[in-house]
């Protein structure tokens, strides 16, 4: 499970989903850009058919990164 999500943020999703291996606490995340990052450490399969996946994120600023990257996608369009 961990392997797609890093390759998830590594890959189309890169700048909006991180991935991290580190064992950090809600306030490294502060001012973080994106809007999620996955905390690979706490990652876990339970049972045959369910995944539990704690992700950590700063709400008003990685929305408002979000914001930033729609306003300048309406630009680049031209609506």
């Amino acid at each position: 499970m961990n392997n797609a999500l890093k390759e998830a943020a590594d890959g189309p999703l890169k700048g909006i989903l991180n991935y991290s291996d580190e064992p950090l606490v809600s306030s490294d995340y502060n001012g973080d850009p994106a809007s999620s990052t996955i905390d690979s450490l706490s990652t876990m399969v339970v049972g045959d058919n369910m995944v539990k996946v704690v992700s950590w994120y700063d709400n008003e600023w990685g929305y408002s990164n979000r914001v930033v990257d729609l306003a300048a996608f309406i630009a680049k369009k031209g609506l």
